[in-house]
């Protein structure tokens, strides 16, 4: 650790690089280690039980409240994951985070010991609760104890996790239902959340907050409130209930409402839950419209190739999983090697720009896709989608990182992934609108009102499985509708892509800082100043890093490893 609190990585107090510090600095990378398999475990439990449903409901039942097991999760995990945020910044995010894998682990326990579809769905909010603190409480330690500058392996480290999480998932989920039974989809979190803790625990040490203030109770529950409505919006619309129906109109009108009482809360409370300094600056707010998009696009390829890869190409899921394989690759490489590039020259703007034109290209690439082509080309062709999302995901991480305050690290960590978890929901569920009124088109113009030919039954109800067992014209024409449909889903991500590589032009090349020095003022002290903008704003595309923050006054209380 340096003398202004920042950690060196690969030396210890000393700043010597001498055999002490050698030892110091292990001691580190084993609490990154589980603070990464803390975000390992949020990535992998929204993916790892959807090859364990079927086997679930046969077993548990409720068949008509499956969608729950997913949605609770989600809705619990989407509301609260600024909330602990910014309980880290206020009471310490070391403690907060392991807190969060806490309740997850007491979550993953319960749900494994269920007897019923409504104690499993209430155990998974449970989880969810915990899972929401996560990935945010991690991102936020580890920019608290790494500055941007210097944080180019913990990102790589990062980026590694992300596609191994998404192919991985299902894979293993698949492997414990059927080698051990799907309880063990829950109980498999034991052993890593077990690590996460004690690593976490015993090499992780940050800064006790210096003061203590009231929770903003008001603008929880209206965030809560709209987050929940959004999700439930997101996570019917189409499906349960048409766009146009009074529910989701009325989803959409509580949200909406909720989301701006918010906003005009947050400018009154003594310590909001997301304080409006951070959206003064405006590399900040361009960081959370490019995380938004890039869940958007990320969420939308993982949901819709399979269902091409399973009904058109006729592979099995297990199979389809790893055709997504050179999307992640893509994902993986372009992660590390930004991660790496940024590290050594300070340089980050040029890669959301890149980012957004790949995704723009690598859509229209899918547009080639029909229900005859080779099945490696298409999968090869994802490739670019997973190099565009690797430029955005982690970049908007290391963006919003330097452009907070070192006391907003929570809050603003917790906003970035709130953004992307947005941006995926509806993302997918008005692409997914788009995808289902494309199919069920293209069917009844092929097949009649009948549409599958399963007297009158409705194509969502058609798995792979049994589609195997119909005509070979109905398996034609629904290859065929689904292509169709993911083409219009195609054109939708390409929009995303446009919107994204334009969005990305107005981004700052601030210089990222190289150390987190704190004031009286960042830190939230006594002595604080009042909450005025610190951050320069010039019509240039570089600033100084004076002119780019404020206060160097060294922080004593500064983490350590």
């Amino acid at each position: 650790m340096s003398e202004t609190g920042t950690v060196e990585l690969g030396k210890g107090p000393s700043g010597t690089g001498g055999a002490d510090d050698v030892v110091l600095a292990r001691f580190f990378w084993l609490g990154i280690g589980g603070l990464m398999l803390g975000m390992f475990l949020a990535m992998l439990d929204s993916l790892i039980i959807a090859t364990s449903l079927p086997t679930i409901v046969g077993d548990l039942g409720g068949l008509d409240h499956l969608s729950w097991v997913v949605t609770a999760y989600l809705l619990a995990t989407a509301a609260t994951t600024a909330i602990w945020g910014k309980l880290g910044d206020l009471y310490g995010r070391k403690r907060v985070f392991l807190l969060s894998i806490v309740l997850f682990l007491a979550g993953s326990v319960l749900s494994g010991l269920a007897q019923d579809m409504g104690q499993l769905i209430g155990f998974r909010a449970l989880q969810g609760l915990g899972g929401g603190g996560l990935m945010v409480g991690a991102q936020a330690i580890i920019g608290e104890l790494v500055p941007p500058r210097k944080s180019g392996r913990i990102q790589a480290m990062m980026a590694v996790m992300m596609p191994t999480a998404f192919v991985g998932g299902p894979l293993v989920g698949g492997f414990l239902t059927d080698n051990f039974g799907w309880r063990w989809v829950f109980y498999v979190n034991i052993p890593i959340g077990a690590l996460a803790l004690l690593a976490t625990g015993l090499f992780i040490h940050t800064a006790a907050p210096t003061v203590r203030a009231k929770i903003d109770y008001l603008g929880t529950g209206l965030l809560t409130a709209g987050i929940v409505a959004l999700t439930l919006l997101t996570s019917w619309a189409g499906s349960e209930y048409g766009w146009a129906s009074a529910q989701i109109i009325g989803l959409a009108v509580v949200s909406v409402a909720a989301l701006i009482a918010f906003g005009y809360v947050q400018r009154r409370v003594a310590e909001p839950l997301m304080p409006p300094r951070m959206f003064r600056d405006r590399n900040f707010i361009i960081a959370q419209a490019l995380s938004f998009f890039g869940g958007a696009a990320m969420f939308t390829a993982t949901n819709f190739l399979p269902q091409y890869t399973q009904y058109a190409r006729g592979v099995s899921s297990t199979t389809g999983g790893l055709l997504l394989i050179p999307m992640m690759l893509g994902m993986v490489d372009m992660m590390v090697v930004a991660a790496i590039l940024v590290t050594k020259t300070g340089k980050y703007r040029i890669y959301p720009i890149l980012g957004g034109a790949l995704v723009t290209v690598g859509m229209l690439l899918l547009l080639v896709l029909d229900a005859g082509t080779n099945t490696l080309v298409g999968s090869l062709l994802t490739a670019v989608i997973g190099l565009g999302v690797g430029c955005l995901v982690q970049n908007t991480v290391v963006i919003t990182m330097n452009s907070v305050e070192i006391r907003d690290m929570g809050a603003g960590t917790g906003a970035n992934t709130l953004a992307r978890l947005i941006g995926g929901s509806l993302g997918v569920a008005l692409l997914g609108s788009l995808f289902s009124n494309r199919l069920e088109d293209t069917l009844a113009d092929r097949l009649g009102p009948g549409g599958t030919g399963k007297g009158g039954g409705a194509s969502g109800d058609l798995t792979p499985e049994l589609l195997r067992k119909l005509p070979q014209t109905v398996q034609d024409a629904f290859g065929d509708a689904v292509t169709n449909g993911l083409h219009v889903v195609a054109i939708g991500g390409a929009v995303v892509g446009v919107l994204t590589f334009a969005v990305a032009w107005f981004i700052r090349e601030v210089p990222l800082r190289d150390t987190n020095e704190t004031s009286a003022k960042d830190a939230g002290g006594p002595d604080a100043a009042p909450d005025t903008d610190t951050r320069t704003d010039t019509d240039t595309d570089t600033v100084t890093d004076a002119d780019a923050r404020a206060g160097s006054a060294p922080d004593t209380d500064s983490a350590r490893a």
